[in-house]
């Protein structure tokens, strides 16, 4: 043991003397370094220190000393007069120097330029060198030396140091840049005026990126000099319209494609607010913003005031300078037909957001529908037509179907009616409408149906396509109050390309034309495109909805067709509908489905589970089908249906559902009860058109489509139908 600690204790104090061997050999070598280094930087010329990590000042040379004589021991102490915030400075340069090994900076000083640099030979250890006067471009002179007056500020305008040369001519030394320059904002390359002793003077303004978002600037002598004629050539046959305005807004020179496309005369005085009409503000405050570079060059379409209503430019400025003095340089191109494609688009939005208006007004207002009348069909139950009450139903329930074909045509206009595709032989319907419409015309109208041979089948809703045919007769015969001849001519129409007209492109192919020609008093073009939206109308208070022409458009989209109008004032008006031609055999078409609302009623066995968020129709349907015979749970939503279907004793045998409601929708809750109960029926009621499920419903057996508003008759026949399996 002993033997063993006296092994430890030899090996402890060699490695003792070893660590002070090499500590005493490196002290020595770094300090026959640091001798070394002092031998070269002895004869510098420029001042040279050594500093440790916290800034003290180890070594100076022979220059040092001279130069910084009354300097502290600290290097930020003996900089402290040379230049301002030394302490920064020092601070950035010694810890770029640390990070890798060396860095320079070029401060200004009082007397000019100085460059420092900054070494680290040893860890904790900075060699720094300070040269001064080193100037850009003036070999060893500093500032003082320049014969050109030159400043520099800092990013808030205050001067740091300004030369003999500029200081001599304003007769003092400046504090802050507006105290310079006559010309507010300034900017680089252009001819300023500065306040000298002797009066205002011209100079162009130079200016260089200085250090630390200091701003160098040089005043140049400025000569005015004359445009070359080559260049005003150039600019005068280049094939783009070209406008230069003064910062003014006065027009200096349009060459010969902005004469043309402006209708103005070379040589005319003009004003940038005398071309163009203003966009919302002045046409000047925007060439205003642009000179003074508030806003980037960008580009507006303006309507020139000596063009056509549909006359739109689009105009592009951009600052420039051209010897020294800032204009505006104006690019004009046609943007008509931009604009026209602009306005149509809006158009179309603007009838896409009323269709989806329109259309939630409908369900919410089929769902007030549904209650009000399936309310009355509950009253009128217990009252016999002897009842002094019962004529007032009567009156309630008519008014109710009144107002449900009310809806109906938003819902038509909005696309989202409930439509039964048919093959449809259009020479038949017309012919079957021919005795109506010449009821609806009247004695002084006179009607003409001609049908074209060969026109082929469409595929629509016979009884929708009948309202768009009387729709339009019945406005051509108001549009002719003295009298007149209204058309309807079916035409076989093959596109061979497609046709672009109004907001539309009609495909290529086969197509039947139907034409609805009279010769009143035409539709105003300021009108034109507004006559298909819901509520206009022109004719007066108490003569109609404003809906019909409405309804036409909805039911042709609906139906995959396309409607346009030409008008003439005082000539008359034609519509042009156009719906593609299905070559499918008779025997494919479509059958309309049957609504079993032609079943014997009779009363009802069976368990309804009824699902609607509306609390007046859950009422009413819930009465309804109870007075049939029929048990009914009643749910508020789908989640309240879910879980009263955790029941596995509960047996329900149909479905009654809203189709839109609060959190899951009728078929997404119908989809997941089914997992469990797939021999459950289902009835779906919504306020908006059959296609708004039609998916999801393809996907399910046993499913019919219920639109509201119904009745207590139709609600209960639908039902009956499902369970029983007739119709």
């Amino acid at each position: 043991m002993s033997l063993t600690a006296l092994v430890i204790g030899l090996t402890l104090l060699a490695m003792v003397a070893l660590l002070r061997f090499f500590s005493n050999a490196g002290s020595r070598a770094a300090a026959q370094q640091r001798a070394m280094l002092h031998q070269l930087l002895d004869p510098d010329p420029a001042p040279c220190f050594t500093t440790d990590g916290r800034g003290e000042i180890l070594y100076r040379n022979p220059a040092a000393q001279t130069r910084f004589a009354a300097g502290g021991d600290t290097l930020v102490s003996a900089l402290n007069d040379h230049f301002a915030s030394p302490a920064s400075v020092l601070f950035r340069l010694q810890s770029r120097a640390g990070q890798s090994g060396a860095a320079r900076e070029d401060v200004v000083t009082r007397a000019g330029h100085s460059r420092l640099s900054v070494t680290c030979p040893e860890p904790g250890r900075f060699l720094w060198r300070l040269e001064e006067f080193v100037e850009r471009g003036t070999a060893a002179r500093g500032a003082d030396g320049i014969s050109l007056p030159m400043l520099v500020t800092n990013k808030a305008g205050v001067i740091l140091f300004c030369n003999e040369a500029l200081r001599r001519l304003l007769g003092g030394r400046p504090k802050r840049l507006e105290q310079v320059f006559l010309t507010p904002n300034p900017h680089i390359g252009e001819v300023v005026e500065v306040p000298s002793a002797l009066g205002p003077i011209k100079a162009l303004f130079a200016e260089v990126q200085g250090i630390g978002e200091r701003r160098e600037i040089f005043l140049l002598p400025s000569s005015e000099m004359v445009e070359a004629s080559q260049l005003q050539e150039d600019f005068e046959l280049v094939p783009v319209a070209l406008l230069r305005l003064h910062p003014d807004g006065a027009l200096i020179a349009a060459n010969r494609a902005a004469r043309v496309l402006l209708g103005i005369d070379q040589g005319d005085a003009h004003a940038f607010h005398d071309l163009y009409e203003g966009l919302g503000r002045p046409v000047q405050d925007w060439l205003s913003d642009i000179v003074a570079e508030r806003v980037k060059a960008g580009a507006e379409v303006l309507h020139p005031r000596s063009g056509p209503s549909d006359s739109f430019h689009q105009v592009t400025l951009r600052r420039v300078v051209d010897q020294g003095h800032p204009s505006v340089l104006a690019v004009l191109q046609d943007a008509s037909d931009l604009k026209r494609m602009e306005l149509q688009f809006a158009q179309s939005q603007k009838m896409q957001a009323i269709g989806q208006l329109a259309a939630g007004i409908a369900h919410d207002f089929n769902n007030l529908l549904t209650a009000i009348s399936g309310h009355c069909d509950l009253l009128l139950m217990r009252h016999t037509m002897d009842d002094k009450n019962y004529a007032d139903l009567v009156q309630i329930q008519q008014n109710s179907n009144r107002a449900a074909a009310l809806v109906s045509q938003l819902l038509a206009f909005s696309r989202k009616q409930t439509l039964k595709p048919e093959r449809i032989d259009l020479q038949a319907v017309l012919s079957d409408l021919a005795h109506l419409l010449n009821r609806l015309v009247g004695e002084k109208v006179e009607l003409q149906l001609i049908h074209a041979p060969d026109l082929g089948a469409i595929r629509a809703d016979k009884r929708q396509l009948e309202q768009v045919i009387l729709n339009l007769v019945v406005n051509a015969r108001d549009a002719m109050a003295a009298g007149g001849r209204i058309r309807v001519e079916t035409e076989a129409l093959t596109l061979g390309q497609e046709l672009r007209r109004d907001r539309a492109v009609v495909p290529p192919g086969r197509y039947a034309l139907i034409r609805v020609s009279d010769t009143g008093k035409g539709i105003p073009p300021d009108q034109i495109d507004k006559i298909f939206e819901p509520f206009f109308t022109t004719k007066r208070p108490g003569e109609g909805t404003g809906l019909g022409l409405s309804t036409v458009y909805g039911i042709v989209k609906q139906s995959g067709g396309f409607v346009f109008v030409d008008s003439t004032p005082d000539v008359g008006s034609v519509f042009h509908l156009y719906f593609p031609i299905h070559d499918f055999p008779e025997t494919e078409a479509v059958k309309p489905k049957t609504s079993g609302r032609n079943v014997v009623l009779r009363p009802g066995e069976g368990v309804v589970l009824l699902v609607e968020d509306e609390a007046p129709v859950r009422a009413f349907a819930s009465r309804a089908l109870r007075l049939r015979g029929y048990t009914v749970l009643e749910a508020k939503d789908a989640e309240e249906a879910l879980v009263t279907l955790e029941d596995p004793a509960l047996e329900v045998d149909i479905f009654v559902t809203d189709v839109v409601m609060p959190g899951l929708d009728g078929p997404s809750w119908v989809k997941e009860a089914l997992k469990k109960r797939p021999d459950a029926k289902v009835v779906f009621m919504s306020g908006y058109a059959e296609d708004c499920l039609s998916e999801e419903q393809a996907r399910m057996p046993n499913s019919v489509f219920l639109p509201k508003p119904f009745s207590l008759n139709e609600l209960a026949a639908t039902v009956q139908s499902q369970l029983t399996g007739a119709g």
